[in-house]
């Protein structure tokens, strides 16, 4: 049996345990007896085109699913883990993290196990350091947190950022409610009170500051801060209908993930009724016809939909319905120091989870020039080639003297889809030569000759010689 016939055996066994369903009770759904399937979920028969067809109708998966990119991404993961110092003197290389990642379960266990090392260690350094400045002997009591984010992360990304239930629903609502695109929030409002005697009022930042969205259903008002630009007052009302109205389509997507605290949970809800507010705001069809009229310009984009710039390019990874899909992009979220708050790929790059992303992205470079969109041709180390675009987002919640959160928003695709894109016209997209050289991040990059290396590569032992220097602390030289 070929390897990809192997992986799949741990794919069926997977879903059907997700479900929550015998052996017994999956053989009868695909028409075949248990102890074949059996032989099946054991790699001791291969998986038949028809039976990979029954399998995506009834798990309601896409047929990618089936193939190797919840796998390759696993591997990317462990090779990331692998490359921490702790791994030096192991030598495990990449093949040996490909192996492991062929068993999703092991593999996935093997990660959480290093983010609570990781997580760990980073608390008892921050401990450490807390009572270094306290006197008096004075104890603090510690709770690792177990990164909900993270996790939140991963509930979106095995779902390719797509949830039909969702999709549906927002369509739905849409027509019920009677809601005009060049009126939403009058129409959002008036659909409140008649259907959910739900007052939506106004409120000055000087009574309640802190809060731009705030719902009391003892006394059935939504107030909404009158900071809040017109496009994203709708996106918070938009949102509260999503919490109110959804709330069994949330628990079925939510019991279906691996969410392991209460934490992650609220946190999925709050993505989830994001989506829907994205969706209420931006109808899939007509928002995709328009992304595909005026090839991704997301600033027109914004303007038609009456939406912000980086609503837009949220809505724009979430593009994947069957049959009518979009241009398959990857986004990235970071504040000036580095810190990745929000990551999605359907492009195929790989963000890295436990280190600083490469300093060569674009995305960082939108700090220098803020509100202008940069783009950049790159060109990951296997070769493969990236079209990105980013630009620098200013929040402000308040008048004068109020604080702001300057972030960076990166959006990107492999660049086959390019031409798509407006801003790829210019570009020799068949050169490498244009080209930045970028990577996942240092610890994962064979370029050795990188003037921006801040760390070693795990492909290539320290080795430093105090008379000579290089492009980098880290850069051989010849």
């Amino acid at each position: 049996m070929s390897t990809t016939d192997a992986r799949l055996g741990a794919k069926v066994r997977a879903l059907r345990r997700k479900d929550q369903l015998t052996q017994v009770q999956l053989a009868e759904k695909l028409g075949i007896s248990p102890s074949y399937l059996n032989l099946i979920e054991h790699n001791q028969r291969p998986l038949t085109a028809t039976l990979l067809l029954k399998l995506a109708q009834l798990f309601r998966v896409d047929l990618a699913t089936f193939a190797g990119e919840d796998e390759n991404r696993l591997a990317t993961d462990l090779h990331e883990v692998f490359g921490d110092p702790l791994f030096e003197d192991h030598d495990v290389v990449v093949a040996d993290a490909r192996d492991v990642a062929t068993n999703p379960a092991a593999a996935r266990a093997i990660v959480t196990l290093y983010r609570a090392y990781r997580e760990a260690r980073e608390t008892a350094r921050a401990l450490a350091t807390r009572l270094s400045d306290t006197e008096g002997g004075e104890t603090f009591g510690v709770d690792p947190s177990r990164l909900p984010s993270e996790e939140v992360s991963d509930v979106l990304q095995e779902s390719r950022n797509h949830f039909p239930e969702l999709e549906d629903a927002s369509e739905r609502l849409a027509m019920d409610a009677k809601l005009d695109r060049d009126d939403l929030y009058n129409g959002m409002v008036r659909y409140l009170e008649t259907t959910h005697r739900i007052k939506v009022v106004v409120t000055s930042a000087l009574n309640d500051g802190k809060a731009v969205r705030r719902f009391d259903p003892a006394k059935g008002t939504l107030a909404v801060s009158e900071v809040l630009p017109p496009r994203s007052r709708n996106f918070q009302v938009a949102h509260q209908i999503g919490i109110l109205t959804l709330q069994q389509t949330f628990d079925r997507i939510v019991a279906k993930a691996r969410l392991t605290t209460p934490d992650s949970v609220s946190l999925c809800r709050v993505a989830l009724a994001n989506y829907f507010a994205g969706a209420l705001l931006m109808p899939y069809e007509p928002f995709r016809a328009a992304a595909e009229n005026v090839r991704y310009d997301v600033e027109l984009l914004g303007h038609r939909f009456r939406t912000s710039f980086e609503q837009v390019c949220h809505r724009i990874t979430t593009l994947q319905r069957p049959g009518a899909e979009g241009v398959p992009f990857h986004l990235i979220r970071v504040d000036i120091a580095g810190n990745i708050s929000k990551r999605f790929s359907a492009s195929g790059i790989h963000f890295a989870r436990f280190s600083g992303s490469c300093p060569r992205w674009n995305v960082h470079a939108a700090f220098m020039s803020p509100g202008n969109i940069r783009t950049q041709l790159s060109q990951m180390p296997d070769g493969t080639l990236y079209f990105c675009i980013a630009r620098s987002i200013r929040n402000r919640r308040g008048g004068f003297g109020s604080p702001q959160a300057l972030l960076a928003i990166g959006l990107g695709c492999e660049v086959s889809h390019a031409k798509r894109l407006v801003y790829s016209d210019g570009f020799d997209l068949s050169s490498c030569d244009a080209a930045v050289p970028i990577g996942t991040s240092c610890r994962l990059c064979e370029r050795m000759d990188c003037e921006q290396r801040a760390f070693p590569s795990l492909q290539h032992r320290l080795s430093i010689d105090e008379n000579v220097r290089g492009r980098s602390f880290y850069a051989p030289v010849g």
